[in-house]
């Protein structure tokens, strides 16, 4: 028997390090050729690890959540046939993870199917856990059980044993309920199937989540934000898109509200060119982008993503909504790569039918501005001489209040209003 070492392989070009988000064994178990050994994360992109070697898992080089240098040790196996100096250690292959699975905030990586026969090793064993005690349902009139010692004593302390709940076999009550209850104080009694609960699941923040975390708290502790909601009467918008839905087709997708928001921003951001920037506030320097490359954040299954629609000022609104279908898919699929998921200048966020009446965008940084699209609903509005129903939507947009000015930020708002309430306009060209 020999050992045989597995080392983080290089997962991107560039890429020093990579976080390790999942372990998919555990000291003592059996893998085959091929098993997964464990998931990393670098730039919202996930690499699954496999074994190039069968034998036995006997030392872990890292826990979820840490971070580990490619051409680090990893895992190390026992494997059949000569020792330490003969086995050496090897890197390898490093495979795209498996598309997350549908129940949010999990991820289910399936190995790859061998058509060899099963080897009649057993795989991943793990020691037979206690099972945890669990509180017995009592029947009306019936009696709890404790042993004659606890009930003097729940006596002499004036409990009612129907009131503690039994973590002894079958319920049984045990001097430590007894003392639970008292550090507690007593609890009210409800009715029958309803019972307090006491657990607490601890979630390690690691990979996806990790990052969001960060970049929500590096963008909200450095930029002041001011946010404006503005009221808007997409009830033309909605009538032109329903008549352009009318003719869908192959390569033409259903269009949502969306990319006409696309469309009204480029307009706008011509307009207002200050918008369209990145905010290096270390340097000092404000990069203002010709190109509108529009972030669009997502939810997946994984947790938001903010994918990237490049060069919107160059696309119609048919093709941005292609784009933004195609982008939307891969990143719900986990399959949208490094290029897809960077490079945006501006934000847009949107909770759909979901959405409230308003919200306040956090402001992905290092840009300088987010709209968020709130849901529409019909509300009475005034048309001067009486209220007719419209369909209505606010639009709440945060801005970097170091670099873009209130008065600015309630221009750029009022012309994308003006827009979405006259849809023609954003057609013509200025």
């Amino acid at each position: 028997m020999g050992e045989h070492t597995i080392k983080l392989p290089d997962v991107g070009e560039g890429i020093a390090e990579a976080e390790l988000v999942e372990l998919h064994v555990k000291e003592g178990d059996l893998v085959r050729e091929d098993d997964l050994l464990a998931t990393v994360m670098t730039d919202k992109a996930s690499v699954e690890i496999p074994s190039p070697r069968e034998g036995e898992v006997i030392w872990i080089g890292a826990q979820v959540g840490d971070t580990v240098a490619i051409g680090s040790a990893l895992v190390k196996l026992k494997v059949a046939g000569g020792d330490v100096a003969e086995a050496g250690d090897e890197t390898p292959v490093a495979k795209p993870a498996a598309p997350p699975a549908a129940t949010r905030g999990e991820k289910t990586v399936a190995a790859p199917i061998s058509s060899a026969p099963a080897a009649p090793l057993a795989r991943r064993t793990s020691k037979d856990q206690p099972a945890t005690p669990r509180a017995v349902r009592r029947a009306p009139g019936e009696k709890p059980a404790a042993s004659p010692a606890v009930r003097l004593k729940a006596r002499e302390a004036g409990i009612d044993l129907r009131q503690v709940h039994g973590t002894g076999p079958a319920g049984r009550i045990t001097h430590e309920d007894i003392d639970a209850f008292l550090s507690r104080g007593p609890m009210p009694v409800h009715g029958r199937g309803l019972s307090p609960k006491t657990d607490v699941t601890d979630v390690k923040v690691v990979g996806l989540r990790r990052r969001i975390a960060e970049k929500m708290t590096l963008s909200k502790s450095r930029i002041p934000h001011i946010t404006i909601v503005e009221e808007v009467n997409v009830s033309p918008l909605e009538e032109l898109r329903a008549t352009l839905n009318r003719k869908p087709g192959p390569n033409h997708p259903k269009l949502t509200l969306l990319p006409f928001l696309m469309r009204a921003m480029v307009r706008a951001l011509a307009e207002q060119p200050a918008l369209n920037a990145l905010y290096d506030d270390e340097a000092g320097v404000i990069h203002q982008h010709a190109a509108v490359h529009i972030g669009i954040a997502t939810q997946t299954p994984s947790g938001l993503v903010v994918p990237v629609v490049k060069h919107a000022e160059a696309r119609d609104l048919r093709d941005c909504s292609i784009e933004l279908d195609r982008l939307a898919q891969r990143a719900r699929e986990g399959t949208a790569t490094r290029e897809e998921l960077t490079g945006s200048t501006i934000t847009i966020t949107s909770l759909g039918a979901l959405g409230g009446l308003a919200t306040t965008p956090v402001i992905n940084h290092p840009e300088v501005a987010i709209v968020g699209v709130n849901k529409i609903a019909v509300r009475p509005v005034w048309d001067g001489t009486r209220f007719v129903p419209c369909k209505m939507m606010n639009l709440s947009s945060s801005f970097d209040h170091r670099v873009i000015d209130g008065w600015d930020a309630a221009v750029f708002v009022q012309r994308l209003k003006e827009l979405l309430e006259n849809p023609a306009t954003i057609f013509v060209d200025p």
